[in-house]
Parts: structure tokens; sequence; C-alpha cells
């Protein structure tokens, strides 16, 4: 087992190369623009690009760092109102600071898009996320957990958007460049530090790489304009063990554990090109390159990819713009070898290698939900589901409560939108697990394989390309289905509104995609159109994953008396389900569920 950190889990809660600075700091300092960075051949190809280039040569992305101040100082004084913001600014550029308009949906309210390397947070972060959304009510003030590992605030006001950031700056986190043409969140493994199966600890190279897109090495400030100016967004995932938590093959870089096949030092084979869009759904395919899993030969591969991605990268049809349509363009192994020879010439030693052969042997993907022991002695890993990845502010504020009671105020998010505690002391697990927030309510540990497993984009309630509501329906069929079958293992049903398919449907055992349907209306004697979806099927995730790329069954209508049973029919087919039998008298309780929870496996 190889651990890169040094220093209790605690001390690793964002650790960054430098202190994110907030706004005093960074309204003074004089930062450069993303424009300024690219090639001139860039350049050229961007004027003649599509609206968003030409959106961002007008102005560019990076000028959010310091207007989203001025635009919130302006509106709290009366001397403006949303409505007058520049569009651009309002729909684009403000991305760059991580807020999001939903204007088709909650007209003048953002969703903030944060960065989470590695998805760990402090319980004091969860608190400060409650606290911010609060006052926009039940309703528009929410959290979600995403499919990166990540957190979304949802309701903000743009007068309110510079307050937040300073408050997320001053817990050391940040929202700056997480959104549209940059490097999205870090996904690494939610077990890094606490596995006994754990190849490569992932926490500090997540921090690394977060710091290196959004950290200005200049001024010390957030937001960094080196790679302010992609032309598409970019993913980047690093994987801790052979479970692969992070979910590489659907990166942009997707970093494998690997040890050296001659010095067994640990290493990363780098897979390439992995992405879904609404044209096109691409699985990662292999770099052929090896590199040693210590922070300089990750940064400088991660590094070289992205420079080359910047200045080559297509700028005109943006569905064709992602970095596999250029490694495409360029060839596999002509663009392996311009990275290697980026990667060396920056001369700080890396030398990247050829792929190494990849570990063999049975294995399969572990459990991230319940009660699991950790390598450390007397202490236990606790996994709570959070249906559809939605916190309520109660909920945020619950969680972190049973944080800095068990878990030291640490808590991880994972890519299934759930959460982790770390630490828990064995002796402390009972008392966990009878706490009242994890009881009766929405959250738990022993949700079920069917709605322990949901998945859910945002959705319709907040999103304007969604065709469909997804979270409200993916947790109410999740326990329709759980009510009436039983599977004999733990079944990913996805949802997404979408063809974007941010809820990642072809990953998922069951793939639900908001799509047109028909259903006969009786009034009328016709068809008529109702809300829908498109059934995919049989996606796999971890080692030798598998993408599903076209629909098992379409045009099949939401409601949930058609829906459920067109499920269930293909739970029973293809996965094995069974009816639930009728409960026992007398079955379930605390203890009993006590008792097969904490395992030792």
């Amino acid at each position: 087992m190889l651990f890169l950190c040094s220093g209790s889990a605690a001390s690793l809660l964002h650790a960054t190369s430098s202190p994110p600075r907030g706004r005093a700091v960074g309204m003074s300092a004089t930062k450069a623009t993303g424009l300024s960075f690219l090639s001139p051949d860039a350049v050229e190809r961007a004027k003649a690009g599509n609206p968003i280039e030409k959106v961002k040569l007008a102005k560019d992305g990076t000028t959010a760092f310091t207007s989203v101040y001025e635009y919130a100082a302006a509106i709290r004084a009366g001397s403006l109102t949303w409505e007058e913001v520049e569009k651009a600014d309002l729909d684009t550029r403000l991305k760059w600071v991580g807020l999001l308009h939903r204007g088709k949906r909650t007209p003048g309210r953002f969703m903030m898009r944060l960065r989470t390397p590695n998805g760990i947070i402090s319980s004091e972060l969860m608190r400060f996320y409650a606290d911010s959304v609060e006052p926009y009510g039940p309703d528009l003030g929410v959290v979600d957990i995403t499919t990166r590992q990540n957190f979304q605030l949802r309701g903000i006001p743009l007068e309110d958007a510079g307050d937040v950031t300073d408050g997320l700056h001053a817990r050391n986190q940040t929202a700056f460049q997480s959104a549209l043409d940059n490097v999205r969140n870090l996904v690494g493994s939610p077990l890094a530090g606490i596995d006994d199966q754990e190849m490569v600890d992932t926490r500090h190279l997540c921090t690394v790489l977060s710091d290196l897109i959004s950290l200005d090495p200049d001024t010390g400030t957030r937001g960094n304009p080196k790679w302010g100016n992609l032309p598409r967004k970019f993913n980047i995932a690093v994987s801790g063990s052979r479970d692969d938590f992070a979910h590489t093959h659907i990166n942009d870089i997707g970093l494998e554990p690997c040890a050296h096949s001659e010095t067994r030092e640990m290493g990363f084979n780098v897979v390439i090109g992995g992405y879904m869009s609404i044209k096109r759904v691409a699985h990662s395919i292999e770099g052929d390159m090896w590199v040693p899993a210590q922070v300089q030969p990750v940064v400088d591969v991660s590094e070289a990819i992205l420079r080359i991605f910047r200045d080559e990268g297509a700028r005109g049809d943006r569905q064709k713009a992602r970095l596999m349509w250029l490694i495409e363009e360029k060839g596999v192994e002509a663009f392996r070898d311009q990275v290697a020879a980026e990667a060396e010439a920056y001369g700080r030693g890396t030398v990247v290698q050829r792929a190494q052969p990849k570990p063999t042997g049975d294995f399969t993907r572990r459990e991230l939900l319940g009660v699991h022991a950790q390598p450390q002695p007397g202490l236990s890993r606790v996994g709570v589901h959070v249906p559809a990845g939605r916190l309520s502010v109660a909920e945020c504020r619950a969680i972190a409560d049973l944080a800095d009671a068990y878990s030291a105020g640490e808590i991880r998010a994972t890519v299934e939108q759930n959460i982790i505690l770390p630490n828990v002391a064995d002796a402390e697990v009972p008392k966990l697990l009878a706490e009242p927030a994890l009881n009766g309510g929405r959250l738990s540990v022993d949700p079920g394989n069917i709605v322990g497993h949901t998945v859910s984009c945002t959705g319709s309630q907040f999103c304007g390309l969604a065709m469909v509501e997804t979270k409200a329906n993916a947790e109410a069929v999740a326990k329709l289905l759980d009510e009436r079958l039983v599977t004999p293992r733990p079944l990913r049903i996805h949802w997404t509104g979408c063809p974007n398919s941010c809820g990642q449907v072809q990953a998922a055992d069951i793939g639900i995609m908001g799509g047109p349907a028909k259903k006969f209306d009786p009034e009328s004697g016709k068809n008529k159109a109702v809300p829908g979806c498109n059934i995919f099927l049989g996606g796999t995730i971890g080692e030798n994953a598998h993408l599903s790329l076209e629909p098992a069954v379409k045009g099949v209508p939401l409601e949930h008396d058609i829906l459920v049973p067109k499920l269930e029919e293909l739970i029973i087919e293809h996965f094995g389900g069974t009816p639930r039998p009728a409960p026992s008298a007398g079955a379930g309780g605390l203890l009993a569920k006590v008792k097969a929870l904490f395992r030792r496996d």
C-alpha cells in the first residue's frame, strides 16, 4: 500500500499548496487573462469559432473573478438589478466563478458549483452551505451532492454571491473555475487513506491538481487564468484502487493505479478521452503512458495534456471540441508521443513510460454504504445514503453534527451522491446507527439494494435542459421498486433529464433518460405526448467498465403506474430480481440492523 500523504486525515481536509485568498487580496492583485495564455493559432481559431468563443474574446471569462463582487455590490446598493447585468456575463462569464444562472426555471437565481478535491469537506463547511442557502426557503435553498464527488448550492441571488465566495475562501474552498470551459472537480477515491486495498492515496494528488487549475501562482489568489480559456469542459479522475471508485473511464484524463512490472514502483496508467454529451458518449481509451504515483510526474503529464488541448483543441463545433476529438484527429500514438515529449521537456525530472500491465486476479468492487472496517485498528467507515443526492438545510446540519460527534468533523462525498463518515470508533458505531438523523428520515445507513444505489441529475426543477423532473421521481420510483422486489446485489439505477447525461445513465445497470413518449388519451381517442423516458441496460463500472450506448427501451411514459411495472419486468429478466415476500411478524428492529451492519469485511 502506498501513501502519498502524511499527517492525520483531519489535517488533509483541503490542504493546499498555498492558502486561497479572499476578496481584498483578489481584487487588488493584477491578474493575467485566459486569452493571454492562448497560442496565436488558437486565438485565430477562436475568432472564427462558436458563439461562446466570441463571448470569451469580447471579454475574458476570468473577469468574473472581480465582476462578481462588483455586480453584488451594485445590486445591494440599488444602482443595478440582475436583469440589467450584461447577458453574456449573466449566462456565460459568471460560470468562471461557479455561478450558473437558472434563468429558465428560477430567473435571477444561481446554482453555485464548488470545487471539492477528492470530495472531502469539514463539518464547518457543511454548516456554511446550510447557512448560505437557508435564506432562500426550502424549495430553492437546497444543497446537492453531484456525480463528481462535489457540492452545489442552490437558490443564490447575485447580490449574495460575493459574500458566499468570501465565506468559501475563508474556509479554504472555492467555486472558481468549476463550470463551462474549465477543468471540473478533481475526483479521487472516497476511501483514500482508510482502505486496506489501497494502491495510491489520492487526496494530496487531487488537491495539487485542483490548485494547478484554480490557484494563481503569480498572485496567490483563487482563479488561474493559465487554464481559464479551454475549448470545452475537462474532467480528471484519480483512482486509488482496483475498484475505480473515481470512474476513470468517463474522464478526459483518468489515472489508474498500476505497479511497474519491473521495479514494482507504484504509478498510474493514463487513460484519455472519456466523456458524455448530447451528441456522443465515449469510453476513455488507453493512452499507453505510465508515470510514477508522485506529485511532479502526475502534474507534468496532466499539464502537458491540458496545454495541448488548450492550444490545439477545436473551437468551432462545441459538440466536437472535447479532448477525444483531438486525440482521434492526431492519432493515439502521435498524441501520446507529443504528451510524453512535452512533459519531459518541462525539465522537472519526469519520464513518461509505456503503459504497464494491469493488475490481474479476481477482484470484486466493494460497497461504500454501511459499516466497514478500516485498516486502522478499532476504526470503521460508515457510508450514509443521501436520496438522489439532495440535502435540505436541516439534513446538512444533521450530517455536520454526526461528523463532529463521530468522525472528527470529516465528511466525504462519493460519485454515487452519498457520504462517508470515516474513522468512527468501533465502540461508537452502535450509537451512531441509533442516531435519530439516520432513522425515520431520508438519511440512512441501510437503504437497500435499490434505494441505496439510485443516482439522479438535477432534473427540470432547476435545469432548463432537462425534459423531465428526475430527483423526485428517482426517489419515489426507487422506494416503489424496493417495496416490490428483492435483488441479489446492489442495483444501480441512474436518472438523467436529457441526453447530456449528467446522471451518467450509460454507466448504470439501468439508466433512465428523459425523452419523448406518447400515451393513449381515451377522451380524444389519440396518442398524446407525455413526459417519458428511454431506458438503458447493462452499463458497468470498476475494472473492465462498459458503457451502454443505446437505449434498450424507448418512449416509456414517466407515470409511475406505467414505468414501475416496466422496470420490474426488466429487473426480473436481466438482474435476477424476485418479488419481495410479505414481511414476517417481529422482523427488523434496531438491534437487527446494528448486527447486520456492524460487519468486518
